[in-house]
């Protein structure tokens, strides 16, 4: 993909991301769907468009005086609290981009009526973007099919929200989308399922309140939901505040699945991205943040990326500060479970680097080649309470150091398991093929400052220096079972004589919860790896046995 000491200092930093991690759980409860038109207020409509029975020159204000064009529909000015619907199994061929913007506590919305099936908008590649917003706000849609294919791959997109010195744009919610067969390319990021994207020179711009809730996207090129800045750069940094990427499906995907770029405390939540990267010759992840902070990617699902350029289950890349990746289950991606990456060659005007970032409580099953990877001059990361498995037909880099333009330095590692039914190693990188492959070699030089604490190794040698480490099976119960799906995951609790049980390292402002849900610490012990036990007599007397 390559776009990017103290212990007072890791306080503060954890700190900081409880409260964010507080701000989101209440954005995540009030986060509420329609699914049939309020009544509308004084002055405002619900309009009709029918593409068998309406006509345009029907008021469209009733089912039976519906419209019948989508170029009827982008011709009017809508004000704010109306309601556009859609009939059921209705199609169209070309844009749906109507024009006007709501006002807070009244956006203007779009959906469905008179049955089941979505109506669909088909863009036919005759257009760059099948449904289109720009410079617009105060908006909200949902329940439509969408796709956009031409006769050969051109810049296209399913859905684009844009803006252009337009300042801050509010509320825009798409929700239960079903975007499929976009043939856009692989030379630009922001095209493809979702995308949203701003630019300026005179005005800044960005997003404020962007929902983006329960769509499925698929067979979809270049990127299934992706965000753009053209002004990345921290010196005219301008982030969008407020955007929640939640509840999506995205499966047969070009290149990337999800990405959140220049916002200031996103939340990526819930999220399933299968088959990522399928026909792309870029570096790309599944799901990632870039020129991002404050960034908290949780209980998604990834699998299935391909390739290694860059190939992993998730990303915190370069130009982001404080990055949260937690209880997210990472399985079969060609490059592994994670990359954390630095771009060093940037002046700091340009570029904030990569520190702060946190990754615990994830579940990293069979993923293939590497397992972290950590990448350019990165630094202040802390990586606790992960379970890393890998079954006997996988060679792994359990732990990759690489170089971009520099080294990382202050990383901390603690009661995290590492468990390897086949070769493995803790390496660092000594060079890099055109296809992402490393070769590697044993040991953690140049980088600096690696900091090991009461993890437990199975399978792989150790780092030196871990106080506190154990290397004795973990008895997970059957970590050879998984498939599909975080509830598939069962085998990955600890059996009651598992050594890693109340034998971990005690973390501050740990987030308050493992993998599964259960408090940490739970009985006043913490376990090692994602899964806390709950039976706190059971634990008592394992430790006192011990």
């Amino acid at each position: 993909m390559r776009f990017f000491r103290s212990t007072v200092a890791w306080n503060l930093a954890l700190s900081v991301l409880s409260v964010v991690q507080a701000v989101s759980f209440v954005s995540s409860a009030l986060s509420l769907s329609w699914t049939t038109p309020q009544v509308p207020a004084k002055g405002s409509s619900i309009y009709y468009v029918d593409s068998r029975d309406g006509n345009d020159a029907n008021t469209g204000t009733a089912p039976g005086a519906a419209w019948r064009t989508l170029e009827k529909v982008n011709a009017t000015t809508f004000r704010p609290w109306d309601t556009i619907l859609l009939r059921s199994s209705s199609v169209w061929r070309g844009q749906l981009w109507p024009k006007g913007s709501g006002t807070e506590g009244h956006p203007i919305r779009v959906g469905t009526y008179g049955g089941g099936v979505k109506p669909v908008v088909n863009g036919e590649g005759l257009v760059e973007d099948a449904v289109l917003l720009k410079n617009q706000e105060y908006w909200e849609i949902e329940n439509l099919e969408v796709t956009n294919t031409g006769p050969t791959r051109a810049v296209r997109r399913g859905v684009h929200l844009a803006l252009e010195n337009f300042g801050d744009a509010h509320h825009i919610y798409i929700r239960s989308l079903t975007i499929h067969d976009v043939n856009g390319v692989d030379s630009l990021k922001s095209n493809g399922g979702i995308n949203y994207t701003s630019t300026w020179d005179t005005k800044p711009s960005r997003f404020v309140d962007l929902r983006i809730e329960d769509n499925e996207i698929y067979h979809v090129d270049r990127s299934g939901i992706f965000g753009w800045s053209e002004e990345w750069m921290r010196s005219k940094w301008h982030p969008s505040l407020g955007v929640i990427v939640r509840g999506n499906q995205l499966h047969d995907i070009g290149a990337d699945g999800i990405v959140v770029a220049a916002t200031d405390g996103a939340l990526v939540e819930n999220n399933v991205v299968g088959h990522a990267s399928q026909r792309s010759e870029d570096y790309n992840v599944a799901i990632w943040a870039w020129s991002a902070d404050n960034t908290i990617i949780q209980y998604n699902e990834a699998y299935g990326t391909k390739g290694q350029r860059d190939g992993e289950g998730f990303d915190s890349d370069w130009n982001s500060r404080n990055t949260v990746i937690q209880y997210n289950y990472s399985h079969d991606n060609d490059g592994g479970f994670l990359l954390i990456c630095n771009e060093g060659g940037h002046e700091i005007t340009e570029n904030a680097g990569n520190s702060g970032t946190i990754v615990r409580y994830n579940i990293s099953r069979n993923d293939r080649s590497r397992g972290i990877t950590i990448a350019g001059p990165v630094k202040n990361t802390l990586v606790y309470n992960n379970t890393i498995y890998t079954g006997p037909d996988r060679t792994l880099d359990m732990l990759l150091f690489a170089d971009w333009n520099g080294w990382s330095e202050d990383t901390y590692f603690f009661n995290n398991i590492f468990f390897a039914a086949g070769p493995a190693q803790f390496s660092h990188g000594v060079s890099r093929a055109s296809d992402g492959a490393y070769t590697t070699a044993p040991g953690l030089e140049p980088s600096k400052n690696n900091i090991f604490e009461s993890n437990l190794y199975y399978g792989v040698n150790p780092p030196p220096g871990d106080k506190g480490a154990l290397t004795a099976d973990p008895k997970l119960v059957d970590p050879t079972r998984g498939g599909m799906g975080r509830f598939s995951l069962s085998g990955y609790h600890l059996q009651p004589t598992s050594a890693a049980r109340a034998s971990g390292k005690v973390i501050q402002n740990n987030g308050r919860r493992d993998f599964w849900g259960h408090a940490v610490p739970s009985c006043n012990k913490t376990d090692r790896g994602a899964s806390q036990s709950d039976n706190c007599e059971a634990v008592a007397a394992e430790h006192h046995e011990r």
